[in-house]
């Protein structure tokens, strides 16, 4: 896909000097670049991240309270 976006001069230059040397496009290194990157922040990212999920003794979802509803659900929770 064609597209039009603004890179540094260095980072177009080494861009280009790796292509020539891999004897590829541009565009092929650009896009593995670009690939890599997203990869790399995906795995970075905390959301990614399995944390262990915390789990309460209970009788679970209560009748009766709105889980929309704020106020309420503070109410029903600090009620003995």
């Amino acid at each position: 896909m064609r597209t039009t976006f603004n890179i540094e001069d260095g980072l177009l230059e080494e861009a280009r000097s790796q292509a020539r040397q891999r004897k590829t496009t541009l565009g092929a290194v650009i896009s593995a670049a670009l690939r890599l990157g997203l990869l790399r922040s995906v795995e970075s990212c905390p959301a990614a991240a399995t944390a262990p999920l915390k789990t309460f003794r209970g009788d679970g979802l209560q009748a009766g309270i709105d889980l929309s509803n704020s106020s309420e659900l503070l109410d029903s929770m600090e009620r003995p």
